[in-house]
């Protein structure tokens, strides 16, 4: 008996080990991949900000904090970028998740042909943004101003994308409007979910629309919203496609994100090294907003 039971602790130890070798081995393919193609490119991505290099040359002088020094004491373009990424990212989050809500409310009513409409509806989804962005920017510059001009609305008879004042929200229009797909499905599905039994229960009870709405299908699309936050947050402070087909980061720079300066800074400008420090400001704040959200959201884990 006991040497049955030493047998069979010696078989377990042998199975054990086997599958640690196995996952072992299906792990490695992946660590090497992860770590040839995002881990080494980040260190390397360090040390180039740490020097002056431009991209060419091979010529490379270690500078040390140099360049980090320069985005915060003498690049007011950085600054500048900064701010438009901030009220860009929270004009963007705002209407998505308003705008958001509120179609998905529609399109979960049974009507006749609301199969097509959803369809039509997720189509700017699958469309190309610098496409979109290349559509709209005619339309901005030959149909807005002369309908403008036939209703009579002065802010509407030029283009917009030419006005320092009013391109942050051409280019916000056009966002939205090719962002809102996504977020729309993932609110359709989420009040999909939610029992039709709360809502006729609550009619009984004599609760109202908005007190439905408050208590039984916003609690249920808080985790749909979480998703969407991030999602949407990401999307406002990574734009550069629909800037660079529609203004370029023009007119007189107001409408550069940080994105579109690093851009400008690596291949227009040659300042390699500079245009990496920017990102890796960047990647730090974005980090920062990441553990903020975490510590947010595991606080309102231990509150239920």
């Amino acid at each position: 008996m006991a040497n049955r039971k030493k047998k069979q602790g010696t078989t377990n130890q042998v199975v054990a080990r086997s599958r640690r070798l196995t996952f072992l081995a299906f792990s490695i393919p992946g660590i090497f991949l992860y770590s040839m193609f995002f881990i080494y490119p980040v260190l390397m991505g360090i040390y180039y900000s740490l020097t002056d290099w431009n991209g060419i040359s091979r010529n490379v002088n270690f500078i040390g904090l140099a360049n980090y020094v320069k985005i915060f004491t003498k690049s007011p373009r950085f600054r500048n970028a900064i701010t438009f990424n901030l009220r860009y990212t929270v004009m963007y989050v705002a209407l998505i998740l308003v705008l958001g809500i509120f179609l998905a409310l529609i399109l979960n009513h049974k009507v006749k042909g609301i199969t097509f409409f959803r369809a039509a509806f997720f189509l700017p989804a699958v469309l190309c943004g610098v496409t979109v962005g290349l559509i709209y920017g005619q339309i901005f510059y030959r149909v807005v101003p002369t309908v403008g001009k036939a209703l009579g609305i002065e802010a509407l008879s030029t283009n917009i994308l030419g006005s320092k004042q009013l391109a942050i929200y051409g280019i916000l229009f056009v966002s939205v409007w090719q962002g809102l797909a996504m977020p729309t499905v993932l609110f359709l599905a989420g009040l999909q979910t939610i029992p039709t039994d709360l809502y006729e229960s609550a009619m009984i009870d004599g609760a109202n629309s908005w007190q439905r709405f408050k208590f039984i299908t916003m609690p249920f699309l808080i985790p749909v919203i979480t998703v969407v936050l991030i999602l949407s947050v990401k999307g406002g402070l990574g734009i550069f496609d629909l800037i660079v087909a529609l203004t370029d980061g023009g007119p007189a720079r107001t409408t550069e994100s940080v994105s579109y300066l690093v851009y400008a800074d690596a291949f227009k400008n040659n300042k390699f090294s500079f245009a990496i420090a920017e990102s890796v400001v960047v990647g730090m704040i974005l980090a920062l907003i990441s553990v903020v959200q975490i510590i947010f959201q595991n606080k309102k884990k231990v509150n239920r």
